[in-house]
């Protein structure tokens, strides 16, 4: 493990760093609005307003990245970051957090890039999955530590922006120290949402759905907590509940979907989900809501990585990687609507609105799935997908991916219905079926 890690130990100090930074901030900005008198409604603008940072960030940061190189990229957008961080402390009015939102969102994506294309070019292919499970614990690790870091002062205090700050500073010494070559960035990837979605239609509608919910979690989650009875250590107790039922429920659940049909599987995961959020709606503050977030976080955060293995299921191997960037953007728009709605609906209804919000989204992705499973034939493609646990970061990361090939695909226009579940292979041709039980072709 130390020889595995030890090339690419500097890029996993950065991003532990940086999301250590990050997901403090994310937390704290909700909790300092509240005590700002920020409406619910406003708080799910502004925090939407990071995600459509994140959106720009994916086109705006590769040409820049390409011009001065991975570690002056990095450099410009760890500063670009903390001094956003710092301006949220310096300049309070929500019109003013609305944009520094969005350019907190444009830096963080670049760094995403700027590390995942670092660690892509430091990869062997016989390690690659190894490095990505690695990535991902760290990701996960640092955001759950980030939220414990609430009990070392109150959110109307100065000291916890500056603390987010200095950790994204931090993020840099690792990363300027490094003594490994910088790699070349991939072309970009052309992506025909249209396309994706004749292919693959339920992990598109699972993709914007999930992103949906998760995007309001991630916004709207430290308001609901707050305003529900926690005081701050409990709120970072939820916010940290939530992520570790994301880590340690994603891969029973990706492995029982690798030896069972994963559209049922899929519909079972949200089913759950829907009661869970139901129930969350109903308990008050205490360790009995903490025990029910779990068990969402685990069940929502592996909604997408199943959306994203059902898509491999139905796509040829030199379209998974196009495939993938597609519903990368597709969760993306999701994740935007999602504090939005969610801040409204939690300012109208009250607090309890948000978990019925999650309610309310996985029901219609849980209505969508069971239409598929009763009314549309699905053929998957050989070799089969495995599920592989994710969270939404960049492009980047998809070549990090086992299954994703190196080379830039092309869409292969397909022979079945435009409604079919996936494309048909040259050798057959199947027929999407209005009636009748589903079936899966081997």
């Amino acid at each position: 493990m130390l020889v595995l890690m030890a090339p690419i130990s500097s890029l996993l100090c950065a991003v532990a760093l940086l999301l250590l930074g990050n997901g403090l901030l994310n937390t704290l900005l909700t909790l300092r609005g509240v005590a700002e008198g920020y409406s619910t409604g406003m708080l799910g603008l502004i925090m939407s307003g990071y995600f459509v940072g994140f959106l720009l960030g994916t086109w705006l940061a590769i040409p820049l990245v390409r011009r001065v190189g991975h570690i002056r990229a990095f450099a410009f957008f760890s500063a670009l970051a903390a001094i956003t961080a710092m301006l949220h402390l310096l300049l309070i009015n929500p019109w003013v957090w609305l944009g520094l939102r969005v350019l907190y969102g444009l830096a963080l994506v670049s760094l995403y890039m700027v590390i995942e294309s670092w660690l892509n070019a430091q990869v062997s292919g016989e390690r690659r999955g190894q490095i990505f499970a690695i990535y991902m614990m760290v990701n996960l690790g640092a955001l759950a530590a980030a939220q414990q870091l609430l009990n070392l002062a109150s959110p109307s205090d100065f000291v916890l922006f500056v603390l987010a700050a200095l950790l994204i500073s931090a993020a840099l010494m690792p990363i300027t120290l490094t003594r490994q070559a910088q790699p070349s960035l991939p072309q970009t990837l052309h992506v025909d949402l249209r396309q994706l979605l004749r292919v693959a239609p339920l992990a598109v509608a699972a993709a914007v759905l999930s992103g949906l919910a998760l995007g309001a979690f991630w916004a709207m989650a430290p308001v609901y907590a707050s305003l529900s009875g926690f005081d701050t250590p409990g709120v970072g107790m939820l916010m940290t509940s939530t992520i570790f039922g994301g880590a340690l429920l994603q891969l029973p659940i990706g492995h029982y979907s690798d030896r069972h049909d994963r559209r049922k599987v899929l519909l079972w995961v949200v089913l759950l989900a829907v009661l869970v959020a139901l129930l969350m709606a109903m308990l008050p503050a205490g360790p009995w809501l903490l025990g029910a977030i779990f068990v969402w976080g685990g069940l929502t955060f592996a909604i997408y990585p199943i959306a994203v293995a059902q898509m491999v299921d139905q796509l040829h191997s030199d379209e998974i990687l196009a495939g993938s960037s597609g519903l990368l953007l597709a969760n993306g728009v999701g994740s935007v609507c999602g504090p939005l709605l969610a801040g409204l609906l939690m300012q109208q209804f009250g607090p309890q609105a948000l978990p019925l919000h999650f309610a309310v989204t996985l029901s219609l992705l849980a209505a969508y799935t069971l239409y598929r499973l009763q009314h549309v034939s699905d053929l998957i493609t050989e070799p089969h997908g495995h599920f592989i646990p994710m969270l939404r970061t960049s492009q980047a990361v998809l070549e990090l991916i086992p299954e994703a090939p190196p080379a830039e695909p092309e869409f292969v226009e397909t022979a079945t219905d435009t409604d079919a579940d996936t494309q048909t292979p040259p050798d057959e041709v199947a027929t999407a079926t209005e009636t009748g039980p589903s079936t899966t072709a081997p």
